[in-house]
């Protein structure tokens, strides 16, 4: 987000005020520090809408539909990510594209957790592990069968704020507050032989830069107008 910053709002309202003395041609082009005005950075924010769900007819790959975060574990601790395009490491334990480690629900109730955030267990031990040659199929509430049975179910939390989750890179989120998670009766479905595309509308986006493009275009042309009025003034004046 960005807004523009004029000088009069960081000088005060001194710099804005008539000036008390007989008026000069100059001060009726008073700018009111228009002239130094500046773009600040406002703030910044992820837009986490759903984006459009796409068919790959691969096993492997899941979208989610709703809010919630896969959980993953990579070396700096337990992460989020919406990225759902999953292979099997060498060790056949359910990993993401990058090798974080896929984890599985927590075996405990959403009060448990809030009451006692450190009786969560260690997230290396809820790896999933996934039987040599056998296909599976993962449910829309994330329960990963096989022929032989149930073999896990995937970790997906949601969340009270979104806006709290901080980017990391990677398709990662960092969680600060374990309160703000939500494990239990969460919405999110998961849908098999899926991948989740962006949620940017590209030519919503393209539209409104044409729009800011003319926008900028129209504004040159009038400084340009203004130059040219000034140009001419002085060299009028001047034969006089």
């Amino acid at each position: 987000m960005f807004k523009e910053q004029l000088t009069a709002l960081s000088k005060g309202l001194e710099d804005i005020h008539l000036p008390r003395k007989e008026f000069s041609p100059e001060d009726f082009y008073h700018t009111q520090g228009g002239e130094n005005a500046y773009v600040a950075v406002d703030g910044s924010y992820t837009i986490h809408q759903q984006g459009q769900i796409q068919g790959t007819q691969n096993a492997l790959d899941i979208a989610l539909n709703g809010e919630g975060f896969l959980e993953v574990l990579t070396p700096q601790g337990p992460r989020y990510t919406r990225k759902g395009n999953l292979s099997i490491s060498s060790n056949n334990e359910l990993v993401t594209d990058q090798g974080f480690l896929v984890l599985s629900q927590l075996p405990l109730k959403s009060e448990d957790i809030a009451r006692d955030p450190a009786s969560m267990s260690d997230p290396q031990t809820r790896s999933i592990k996934v039987p040599k040659d056998l296909s599976l199929s993962i449910n829309l509430e994330g329960e990963i069968l096989t022929k032989n049975g149930l073999i896990g179910k995937l970790s997906v939390v949601e969340f009270k704020d979104q806006n709290a989750l901080k980017k990391e890179g990677q398709s990662l989120f960092i969680n600060p507050d374990e309160q703000n998670a939500k494990r239990t009766d969460t919405k999110t479905t998961i849908n098999q032989g899926f991948l989740e595309a962006s949620n940017v509308n590209a030519i919503e986006e393209m539209s409104e830069l044409i729009k800011a493009h003319r926008h900028f275009d129209s504004i040159q042309k009038a400084i340009n107008a203004y130059d040219s009025i000034t140009n001419k003034a002085v060299n009028e004046i001047s034969k006089f």
